[in-house]
């Protein structure tokens, strides 16, 4: 392979990298939608399109490998595609992760929740977003301040779960075994939907550390 087409294969890698995570993205705030609204169709389409995330994520995992063992990268590429291989699996992750979420959406109670998790899921996103940003343009200083940023989005999950528990055992279900099994299923699904979108800061801080090792081989954001 010429020099300039190795070029264009690291250059079609990243653009593959950013489109999957572009995609993994739209997944969560629909699975978002899916279980504000209620909305079965939308809830019902992220699920199906997990296993079309789930394909591409195999194939530039490929890519990947195919780049370490043929053209045997040196120095800042080998950096580059070791990132961009780490990094296509938190967004296969993140992908699942909004797939739980709309499978939650399809027994959610309407009107249920008992803290704002949309709030917490657009917090999440964000933090994502400017995570595939800072890989995009290669800022070493954007990743420290995703990670910075996951103390808060952490802080707002552990609230919303001390409110959940804290609810609950100040609700009254009475001596009626449905009415507690009932409230004990809402909670539950609460607490896991906040469990997941902490999960997807978790994700977007290793997207961050990866790129920071990539750009200035400095793994202090990988611990």
């Amino acid at each position: 392979m010429t020099r300039d087409g190795y070029q264009t294969d690291l250059s079609d890698l990243r653009a593959a990298v950013l489109d999957l995570g572009a995609d993994a993205v739209g997944q969560l705030e629909d699975g978002l939608t899916a279980l504000e609204s209620g909305d079965e169709t939308i809830a019902r389409d992220v699920i199906d399109d997990d296993d079309e995330i789930n394909d591409r994520y195999l194939a530039l995992e490929g890519d990947c490998v195919d780049l370490l063992a043929l053209q045997q990268p040196v120095a800042s590429d080998l950096r580059f595609v070791a990132a961009s291989f780490k990094i296509l699996t938190d967004l296969e992750r993140v992908g699942d992760l909004a797939t739980n979420l709309a499978r939650y959406s399809l027994s959610a109670e309407r009107g249920a929740d008992e803290v704002d998790v949309q709030t917490i899921g657009a917090d999440a996103c964000d933090q994502l977003e400017a995570a595939l940003a800072a890989y995009e343009r290669e800022d070493a200083a954007a990743c420290h301040a995703v990670a910075e940023r996951d103390d808060d989005l952490d802080a707002l999950c552990q609230r919303a779960s001390e409110r959940v528990v804290r609810d609950l055992l100040e609700r009254e279900a009475g001596d009626d075994s449905w009415a507690v099994e009932r409230v004990l299923d809402d909670v539950s699904r609460v607490l896991l939907t906040i469990r997941d979108l902490e999960r997807v800061g978790d994700h977007a801080v290793n997207v961050a550390a990866r790129t920071l090792y990539m750009l200035e081989s400095d793994p202090e954001l990988l611990y």
